[in-house]
């Protein structure tokens, strides 16, 4: 058994990324070493995997290691950063909405949404603007 590819790693829950549909099928840090570890014990002693395909995998999971701990860290960040805002003034990049921030909500594309005191959201992004109440 060798894994040709993996797909592209999400952070999200698995209840968020079933809601996109139309994304693709997605492997997480732990499916991807559970498919590693299937694959070892379940290789035929007579014929080992090929070292450069082993050594290929082992790099992948290096990767996917690397870009798990690069999204909790850029979340951790986004979190802080976002609600350094609350209770500050915000305005739309289009100028049509504008209120004081109640909450953020972190998207799962890794953007952040603003809701304010009057019930709108803004997402934040380029262009919005933030001042004190």
């Amino acid at each position: 058994m060798t894994i040709a590819a993996v797909a592209p790693i999400s952070s999200a829950p698995a209840s968020l990324s079933s809601q996109t549909a139309s994304s693709a099928p997605t492997v997480d840090y732990t499916q991807f070493l559970q498919l590693l570890v299937a694959e070892l014990q379940n290789q035929d002693p007579t014929s080992p995997t090929d070292p450069t395909q082993y050594m290929s995998q082992l790099a992948s999971f290096s990767t996917v290691e690397q870009q798990v701990q690069t999204n909790s860290t850029l979340d951790a960040l986004l979190s802080a950063q976002a609600s350094s805002i609350i209770g500050k003034t915000v305005t739309s990049a289009d100028g049509t909405t504008k209120g004081v921030v109640q909450s953020v909500e972190l998207s799962t594309g890794g953007g952040a949404i603003a809701n304010l005191t009057n019930g709108s959201q803004v997402p934040l992004g380029p262009g919005v603007t933030v001042s004190a109440q």
